[in-house]
C-alpha cells in the first residue's frame, strides 16, 4: 500500500500514468477509449477503464472520476490509491464483487483544467433525450449577462446586479439558478449541450461492455467542490424512489438528497446517473456522488464564472489567464496532505460499505 497522499497528481498526464501503472501491476483488465483531441501537454487523452474481478460478476461496483474534468485531481488520487490497496482488493474479491474503475470520464477537462468537456458541456447535465424539448431555466437567462460581463474582473454593474439578486432571492436560489443546468446559452455556465457529448457516448459504451451482466450494481462517482473543506458528502444519485434511497442509507449511513433539500447540491437537469437505467435495466442500482468540499460556494461559482469568461476571451492577458486557471484548480483541488488523506480515508470507507451492501443484496 502507498501513502494516501501518494496517489494524487499535479497533472492529468501524471495521473493517467499512475493509474495505468497501478492497474497493470494489480493484474486488472485495462481498456482505453481515446479522445479525439490532445491534452495541455500534447498528451493522449482517454477514458481508461480497469476491471478488478471477473467480467461476468453478478455484483459490480463502479468507481469513477473526473466527470467534471478538473475535479479529476481528487478522484484520480482515490482510484490510484485503490489499485495499490491489497486489503481493499482482497475484501472485494472475497465478497464476490468486481470493481470497475473509470478513470477520467472527461479527460479533456482534466488535462486543460476545466470543469467542462471540449464541447463546453457540463457532463453531469448532458444525460437527456435530445429528441424531446429540453428543460428551461429562465432564472439562469436572467443572470447570464451578470455572470459573464464583458470585462474581468467584473465591473461595478455586474457586482451590484449579483448582490441584488442574492439579497432578493438568497444563496440557495442563486445556486440553483446558476448550477441546475441550462440549454439556451452554448457559451454559458453549466451548459447541458444540444446533443450527447463524446464522454456521454463513451460512458454508454463502457457500461454496455462491462455492466450488462450485473444483477446488482453500485456506483460511487467522485466529485469535489461543494461543502465543508475535506468533508465528503454522500449525495444520493438515482431516481426519486424510496426503496433505492433506503437501500443507500442502509449501506452508507447519512445520505443527503436533492429531492428533500438536504444536499448542498441543487436538483439537476440531465444528471449522469440517468444512464444506468437506460443501459443496465437488468440491475438493481444503488449509487452516490461522493462530494468533497474545497471552498465556499460563492468562491466556487466565481471561479467557474472566470473560467467560462476566459473561454469567451482567449486573448486575455497571460497573467490574468494564469490567475483564473489557478483559481479554478483551487476550487476543485486542495493541494494539502491533510486534505488528501481525508479524501482517501472517507472514499475507502464508502467503497468498503458498497461492497458489503452488494454482497448482502438478494
Amino acid at each position: 500500500m502507498i501513502a494516501p497522499q501518494a496517489g494524487f497528481s499535479s497533472s492529468y498526464a501524471q495521473a493517467r500514468v499512475r493509474f495505468l501503472e497501478g492497474a497493470a501491476a494489480a493484474g486488472m483488465a485495462i481498456r482505453s477509449h481515446n479522445h479525439p483531441l490532445t491534452g495541455r501537454e500534447g498528451e493522449t487523452l482517454a477514458v481508461d477503464v480497469a476491471l478488478d474481478g471477473p467480467a461476468d460478476a453478478e455484483r459490480l461496483l463502479i468507481v469513477s472520476s473526473a466527470c467534471h474534468g478538473v475535479e479529476g485531481h481528487c478522484g484520480s488520487g482515490v482510484q490510484v490509491f485503490a489499485t495499490h490497496d491489497a486489503e481493499w482488493r482482497e475484501h472485494a474479491r472475497a465478497a464476490g464483487v468486481a470493481v470497475l474503475y473509470i478513470h477520467a470520464l472527461n479527460p479533456y477537462g482534466f488535462s486543460w483544467g476545466r470543469r467542462t468537456t471540449h464541447e463546453n458541456v457540463d457532463l453531469n447535465r448532458n444525460f437527456l433525450d435530445f429528441t424531446q424539448p429540453l428543460p428551461q431555466n429562465p432564472a439562469y437567462a436572467e443572470l447570464h449577462d451578470l455572470l459573464l460581463p464583458p470585462e474581468w474582473p467584473p465591473g461595478p454593474q455586474s457586482v451590484a446586479g449579483i448582490q441584488t439578486y442574492l439579497a432578493q432571492h438568497g444563496i440557495a436560489r442563486f445556486q440553483a439558478a446558476v448550477t441546475q443546468g441550462q440549454y439556451a446559452f452554448a457559451s454559458g455556465m453549466f451548459f447541458g449541450g444540444n446533443a450527447p457529448t463524446w464522454s456521454q457516448q463513451t460512458l454508454r459504451e463502457v457500461l454496455r461492455r462491462h455492466a450488462r451482466r450485473a444483477r446488482h450494481l453500485a456506483w460511487i462517482d467522485l466529485h469535489s467542490g461543494l461543502g465543508e473543506c475535506g468533508v465528503g458528502e454522500r449525495i444520493f444519485a438515482g431516481r426519486n424512489e424510496s426503496a433505492a434511497l433506503q437501500r443507500a442509507r442502509a449501506w452508507w449511513g447519512q445520505i443527503t438528497s436533492v429531492y428533500d433539500g438536504s444536499s448542498t447540491s441543487a436538483q439537476l437537469n440531465g444528471a449522469m446517473w440517468n444512464v444506468v437505467y437506460e443501459e443496465c435495466p437488468q440491475a438493481q442500482y444503488t449509487g452516490i456522488a461522493l462530494e468533497f468540499g474545497t471552498v465556499p460556494i460563492t468562491e466556487l461559482i466565481d471561479a467557474l464564472r472566470a473560467d467560462t469568461w476566459l473561454v469567451q476571451h482567449p486573448q486575455a492577458p497571460s497573467a490574468l489567464q494564469e490567475t483564473i486557471r489557478q483559481q479554478v484548480r483551487a476550487a476543485a483541488y486542495v493541494d494539502d496532505g491533510a486534505w488528501k488523506a481525508q479524501i482517501v480515508v472517507q472514499s475507502r470507507q464508502a467503497m468498503f460499505q458498497a461492497v458489503e451492501g452488494l454482497a448482502a443484496s438478494r
